[in-house]
């Protein structure tokens, strides 16, 4: 009886997790997306998950498990069989900031999870409806500071909350906030005029910017985008100070096995390689590819944690 078929015949109680690791992954890899279909983390996802199959050997399904800001898909990997055969594609919402957004809490961001890799950044850009008064960011802060609470801005994630209150806590209005539960529904009620303002992914702005429904007024980071290098940072608009961005990291459950790990971070490694992957993250989307090593993204997301918390209650934002 070889290896293969001696595991096989004992029962799975009788095996240690390291002896399982060296057949990872057993059978497709679960791949939970905390956010809606649509979404940026939906598409990173999707992109990365298709080309780390060429690595596993499997394929990497992803299943959106929407709600609560991130916060139940990333429970539902936090209490995962440590095998990696269930991952998180998580976000600064899920994976910095919930601590200082929410009350409460259903992990621990950083002893429940062990971080794969990161995956890539994003500016995310000012935006109003292409039929909005407002040309520029000046002209909308001019009206919100005549009107407090008179204008209203949409969010579906924390980095899209985040960094519209900080917009408004730099600039001294009061803007009036209408959640959403996914990204495409903000975009439809921001085109339609329901809704004032969204600052988002680009991901989740450019389409409707490139396609003339939408209005970028800023960009969030320092430099401007390589995709609208006519539209300036908000930094350039009279706050300096201002730079925030959002960005995804994949993570496994805490204690997986170290070969699972290997595994998992040499697919993504391989998928961030692939020329036809960045492009489309890339040109197509305004992305940074930013795979590494596990250890690179346990102290990017420390570093990340503390610039979120401070951002958060600079802003003013009370934990719900």
């Amino acid at each position: 009886m070889n290896r293969r078929q001696l595991l096989a015949a004992l029962p799975a109680t009788a095996l240690p997790l390291g002896a399982l690791a060296q057949d990872f992954p057993s059978g497709p890899v679960r791949g939970i997306v905390p956010f809606a279909a649509g979404s940026a983390t939906d598409t990173v996802a999707r992109l990365f998950g298709e080309k780390m199959r060429e690595t596993l050997g499997q394929p990497v399904v992803v299943e959106n498990r929407a709600g609560a800001n991130g916060l139940i898909g990333a429970e539902a990997v936090a209490r995962a069989p440590a095998d990696g055969q269930t991952l998180l594609f998580g976000t600064n919402s899920t994976n910095a900031a919930a601590n200082a957004l929410f009350r409460r809490v259903p992990f621990d961001m950083e002893r429940d999870f062990a971080p794969v890799s990161l995956l890539c950044s994003v500016p995310l850009l000012v935006a109003v409806s292409a039929s909005s008064p407002h040309r520029t960011l000046a002209d909308l802060l001019a009206a919100a500071r005549a009107r407090p609470e008179g204008l209203t801005f949409a969010s579906a994630s924390a980095s899209q909350r985040v960094s519209t209150e900080m917009l408004a806590s730099m600039a001294g209005v009061k803007l009036l906030h209408v959640p959403y539960r996914a990204s495409p529904a903000a975009v439809q009620d921001l085109i339609a005029g329901r809704v004032d303002l969204f600052v988002a992914d680009q991901a989740v702005i450019l389409p409707g910017v490139q396609g003339g429904q939408l209005r970028a007024l800023g960009v969030t980071t320092r430099d401007r985008s390589a995709q609208l290098p006519d539209v300036p940072s908000v930094a350039e608009q009279g706050l300096p100070n201002y730079e925030i961005f959002a960005w995804f990291v994949l993570c496994a459950p805490a204690n997986t096995p170290a070969r699972a790990m290997e595994r998992l971070n040499a697919a993504v490694r391989h998928a961030g390689a692939d020329a036809t992957l960045r492009e489309r993250l890339g040109t197509g989307m305004g992305m940074t590819v930013r795979t590494g090593s596990p250890e690179q993204a346990r102290a990017f997301m420390q570093a990340e944690t503390v610039k979120w918390t401070n951002a958060i209650r600079a802003a003013g934002i009370e934990p719900e």
